[in-house]
């Protein structure tokens, strides 16, 4: 008796267990990729002596970059996938450097997001280069040179207008202490645009945001 009440208690535990399991991250098993790029100003202006070198003290300072190439499910993201090798050749992040400047972050942008994509280092990263290349900044960005305010929709209906077929629901303006932080956008495995209702739903919420200049050093 003793053992039939022992099975009956497990399963009767067992619906409790099975709804308390996370799916584990597994590479390559995902729904689509959001491209991260940051306002750079932002980052040197923020982070002050703390801030990357080359990112904040180059003659010519750099303006939209790579944060990272993000797979995403459409709830949540997995991350530090299991079974792929985390450490990739400073090779690849010297060859980043023209939109990824920081070689900390192209390392741990393989770590906690390459890693989940299923691919090789350098494909990821390859790839990442193609996603960048598919963006067109819009010109304001280009040729800011001095501090400016805009609302979050006013900078993703430019990014829009420069970026035929790119959704309103298919992005998200984030900030940070009132500033700029990061354009997201989101792309299919193809790097088609496509909607992404929780990244768009995690936008800024603030009725308008500045948006530092470049400084050269």
């Amino acid at each position: 008796m003793a053992l039939l009440r022992g099975v009956w208690t497990l399963f009767a535990i067992m619906p409790i267990l099975l709804a308390g399991q996370v799916r584990a991250d597994q590479a390559g098993e995902f729904d689509f990729y959001v491209l991260a790029l940051s306002w750079s100003p932002t980052y040197c202006k923020q982070q002050g002596q703390d801030a990357n070198p080359h990112q904040c003290e180059a003659s010519r300072p750099f303006r939209f970059i790579v944060h990272g190439l993000w797979p995403q499910y459409e709830r949540g993201y997995p991350a530090s996938c299991p079974g792929v090798r985390q450490r990739i050749d400073r090779d690849i992040a010297v060859g980043m450097e023209d939109i990824m400047p920081s070689h900390g972050l192209v390392f741990h942008q393989w770590r906690k997001h390459g890693t989940c994509s299923g691919l090789e280092p350098e494909e990821f990263f390859d790839l990442t280069r193609q996603a960048f290349e598919k963006i067109t900044i819009p010109g304001a960005f280009a040729t800011l040179d001095k501090r400016g305010k805009a609302a979050p929709a006013t900078v993703e209906k430019a990014f829009r207008l420069a970026n035929p077929g790119l959704e309103e629901s298919g992005m998200s303006v984030t900030c940070e202490r009132g500033e700029l932080e990061e354009v997201r956008i989101c792309l299919t495995k193809d790097l088609e645009f496509r909607s992404c209702t929780a990244v768009d739903r995690a936008g800024c919420r603030s009725g308008s945001l500045f948006v530092p200049p470049p400084v050269s050093r």
